[in-house]
């Protein structure tokens, strides 16, 4: 039986009899975890609002200043590592973009905050759809998905961002040319980084429920590994700027985390499929 039957199936209420749930039942029951989700975000995003300074000054714009943790990291390894952004002017060019753009990350970043919350009610809603085996088998997976996706969001800020910002500051195709960039597009730039990355880093997850569902194997991954790769390259490519070394640097971890949904799949993938 599906998630979505086993969901619509009766479920037991908290004194332990039957009761058979409608599906006008259900949808208030998803409703109350959609505003809960919601209200996460709302008290992260408002929080997040009030702290204008240090959430531009320091986060956003923090990987177009040559002081950056980043560059101070390579530079203190090894001279030739050392790399460091252009001087970049940063400019609005509409009367409200500022506040439009305030309203925009306040609510991205708390987005990302909240975000093992909003997995919680998320998963408050499937669990009564799952068997008892089902429900212990994924008692983690909260906690695992928000790591994976709060790895990815870090990965994309410490390391993409910084590369990428510093390349496409200083690529110059004329010296009467000066490097410029609107706040916008810095902040969709830096939104793309983290967010993206971040779910693209649940590609474990993905693939042990696909496993788990006998759906795809260990076999059938290592079958099609060079295929996988040509995919995660388009994929890095389309979420970073068009430069080798962001590229690279975000295809090998893809890489790693393809190759470690071999061994989940392998781990998991259920062995009378693997007989037949």
């Amino acid at each position: 039986m599906s998630i979505l039957g086993k969901m619509l199936s009766p479920v037991k209420n908290p004194g332990g009899d039957e009761a058979e749930m409608s599906f006008l039942d259900h949808f208030d029951v998803l409703r109350k975890h959609l505003f809960r989700s919601a209200l996460w975000i709302l008290v992260f995003g408002i929080f997040i609002f009030t702290q204008k300074t240090f959430v531009f000054d320091t986060l956003i714009l923090g990987p177009t200043k040559p002081d950056f943790i980043t560059y101070r990291t390579f530079c203190s390894i090894a001279d030739f590592l050392c790399f460091k952004p252009a001087p970049l002017e940063i400019f609005t060019r509409e009367l409200a973009e500022q506040l439009t753009i305030h309203l925009k990350v306040s609510f991205f970043l708390g987005f990302i905050c909240a975000f093992p919350m909003v997995l919680r009610e998320v998963w408050l809603f499937v669990k009564p759809g799952l068997y008892q085996k089902e429900q212990k088998a994924t008692r983690w997976v909260v906690e695992i998905c928000s790591l994976l996706f709060l790895s990815g969001v870090l990965f994309g800020y410490f390391i993409i961002a910084p590369f990428s910002i510093s390349f496409l500051a200083s690529y110059n195709v004329s010296e009467l040319v000066k490097s410029s960039a609107t706040l916008a597009s810095i902040v969709d730039s830096m939104t793309m980084f983290t967010i993206s990355t971040g779910l693209v880093f649940e590609l474990p997850l993905a693939i042990y429920f696909l496993a788990k569902l006998g759906l795809v194997g260990p076999q059938f991954l290592r079958t099609y590994r060079r295929h996988a790769i040509v995919l995660i390259t388009i994929v890095a490519a389309v979420i970073t700027p068009p430069d080798v070394t962001s590229m690279v640097l975000v295809t090998l971890p893809l890489v790693l985390l393809y190759e470690v949904s071999i061994l989940v799949a392998a781990r998991v993938f259920p062995k009378e499929s693997v007989a037949s």
